[in-house]
């Protein structure tokens, strides 16, 4: 059977961190998103402000961000990245309700930055769990995903395409 193979895994079956060493440096993007849902009111706290914590959409912002730089700490087989941007956006949504966030993460290398997007978002997620727990305990995170990746061999990548 041929087809698509595990590039973290060698011929032995053992995990192994893939070697890019003689993959050429292209612009890289990658679009992540996630959601919390969560009661109205505790959606009406954020927009007020309100949360007891403090700034929920800055600090989840702040968290996302700093998550994006950390990856390879957090995901064994991930390569140390110099990444050049990342924009992390969290806008509320009546019709969940909740929040929706998008992770966008660039980088001029060798490898990917989709982990990055998807820990951005992950952890973004988690922060705005932790602020507003007391509150809404039954919160979901959910729906975390891959929107597109540009850039390298494989070339452009969209969610639904």
């Amino acid at each position: 059977m041929s087809g698509p193979t595990l590039t973290h895994i060698d011929r032995t079956g053992a995990a192994n961190m893939v070697d890019v060493s003689d993959k050429a440096a292209t612009s890289r993007t990658a679009v992540a998103e996630g959601v919390v849902v969560m009661r109205p009111a505790t959606l009406a706290l954020i927009r007020e402000g309100d949360a007891k914590k403090g700034d929920v959409i800055g600090t989840a912002r702040l968290a996302g961000i700093m998550a994006a730089k950390r990856t390879h700490e957090l995901i064994p087989l991930c390569h140390p990245l110099l990444i050049t941007k990342v924009r992390l956006t969290c806008e509320p949504d009546d019709d969940l309700p909740g929040l929706r966030l998008t992770a966008e993460v660039k980088v001029q290398g060798q490898t990917g930055v989709e982990m990055e997007a998807l820990t951005a978002v992950s952890v973004a997620c988690l922060t705005v769990y932790d602020m507003v727990k007391a509150a809404d305990r039954g919160m979901r995170i959910e729906g975390i995903r891959l929107l597109s990746k540009e850039g390298g061999k494989s070339g452009a990548w969209a969610a639904g395409s």
